[in-house]
């Protein structure tokens, strides 16, 4: 299905979801978060995806936060309908059954910078500027912002950026630990699509069972999260792709998983 605001190509086990509103920075409206909603459904149900990669056509802008022209217009009950799919989408990119890797190309403030956070990590270009600006305009982060940046940068960190609105560049954010590498815009693509395809080559079971350990048990405390990590841990035994990996390495070869 072809949608207005976004792209998504797919090579082997590797999804390129594009959000595509370049003339307007890629800002976030209504349509968009339906479109990002449909385009989940559609990828979801693709058993053969491994690995979605999501970023921003044009050189500008990743996501340059919400279309500010759309909320003018918005009264109570449409923002909170919108801060609401808003922060679904989010969601459902955070707990999405294979990893998904924000490439930052540009500009992603506001609901930029929450839609990075809700991936499982990000590269970013040099050009790259991350910020939330909201209350610049009187707002405050409404797409998960208040929640997943201090958990990626911490507290202190991310009330001043949010408290300021100011924007930090790529070496910053990565000496924040909000980003994972930063790298020049010509070689962002390149550099993102080969850390997929060595994720693709792991064990899909296993990497869908650290996603999930890791998500359900960062906030529950050790001892609750070793007890997650044991269940998962214990229930890959009855998979195919154990007894693979284990004999692969034994007989000195590559294994090929098929995520049974």
């Amino acid at each position: 299905m072809a949608f207005e605001t976004l792209t998504y190509d797919k090579t082997k086990n590797i999804g390129v979801l594009t959000i595509n509103r370049p003339k307007a920075l890629n800002a976030i409206n209504v349509q968009m978060l339906m479109d990002l909603d449909a385009q989940l459904d559609e990828v979801d149900s693709d058993r053969s995806l491994r690995v979605l990669i999501i970023t921003g056509g044009g050189e500008k802008a990743f996501v340059a936060g919400a279309d500010i022209s759309e909320m003018n217009k918005m009264n109570i009950e449409q923002a909170k309908e919108f801060a609401k799919r808003g922060q679904g989408v989010m969601r459902r990119l955070e707990i999405f059954k294979v990893p998904v890797i924000a490439a930052v190309n540009g500009f992603a403030l506001g609901g930029g910078t929450e839609l990075a956070c809700a991936c499982d990590f990000i590269i970013a270009s040099e050009k790259a500027k991350f910020g939330q600006p909201e209350v610049l305009l009187g707002l405050m982060p409404g797409f998960g912002g208040t929640q997943r940046l201090a958990r990626c940068i911490g507290l202190a960190r991310a009330r001043q950026l949010i408290y300021t609105g100011e924007q930090i560049d790529a070496k910053k954010a990565y000496e924040w630990g909000l980003v994972n590498k930063v790298v020049p815009l010509d070689q962002l693509m390149p550099e993102v699509m080969k850390i997929a395809e060595a994720i693709v080559k792991a064990a899909p079971l296993g990497i869908a069972g650290s996603k999930e350990s890791i998500n359900d048990g960062y906030d529950v405390g050790i001892d609750k999260g070793l007890g997650f990590e044991l269940d998962l841990f214990c229930d890959l035994f009855e998979t195919d792709d154990v007894k693979e990996g284990t004999k692969a390495f034994l007989e000195k070869r590559e294994a090929h998983f098929n995520g049974e």
